[in-house]
């Protein structure tokens, strides 16, 4: 698949990624079980300086201000995380890896779980071909996935550190305050935006796992 192709794919499953959540993949959700997950609403368009409760970093800028817009931080708390990354037009390319990967309904099932998306500009990254192949690759697109999740809903102050992804091995987190880097590569551009099931750090690179 050309990365035109996937381009014009990333346009169309954007309503289908929505539809999933109703609709179910078949997939087996993650048995996560660490209590109420908080969706409580946040003011959009943050900026690099918001509060602890609120999303931080420059990428924030690009996010729609206007609640009704599906990508706003505020229609976002509302939906599970797959069908919330639905709505954010710098999500859709990994939209489209998720409903590739058939793991949309996995995702929007779990409980308490903390996202790293790779922006539309962090796949653009990786070569074409690279990128062709991990995409034809269902059981490869899957754990580059599932490498990008992390049990638990992770506050900023505690990124730090090393995590255990839901692929099964970790991840390693450096910073603080509102600067990032995860495995000395990626890093957050905006962080900390609260689903109703997740908390999504959107990254400016894609992880690899190490396996």
């Amino acid at each position: 698949m050309h990365r035109r192709t996937l381009v014009g794919l990333a346009g169309t499953v954007v309503l289908a990624a929505a539809l999933a959540a109703c609709s179910g993949s078949g997939d087996t959700a993650m048995n996560i079980n660490a209590g109420p997950t908080p969706s409580a609403s946040v003011s959009a368009g943050a900026s690099a300086s918001a509060g602890a409760d609120e999303p931080f970093g420059a990428g924030c800028a690009t996010v729609p201000d206007d609640p009704s817009n599906a990508g706003s931080f505020e229609s976002m708390a509302k939906e599970p995380v797959a069908t919330a990354a639905s709505g954010n037009p710098m999500l859709s390319t990994l939209v489209a890896a998720v409903i590739r990967a058939q793991l949309n309904d996995t995702l929007d099932k779990a409980s308490n779980i903390t996202v790293f998306a790779p922006t539309n500009d962090a796949f653009a990254k990786i070569p074409a071909a690279d990128l062709d192949a991990a995409m034809a690759d269902e059981t490869k697109l899957k754990s580059i996935l599932q490498y990008h999740v992390v049990e638990g809903e992770l506050a900023p102050n505690q990124l730090a550190g090393t995590h255990k992804t839901m692929e099964g091995s970790d991840l390693t987190i450096a910073g603080s305050g509102n600067e990032y880097t995860i495995n000395e590569s990626a890093k957050i551009v905006c962080g900390n935006v609260s689903t109703s099931n997740a908390t999504v750090y959107i990254i400016d690179g894609v992880l690899m796992p190490k396996s």
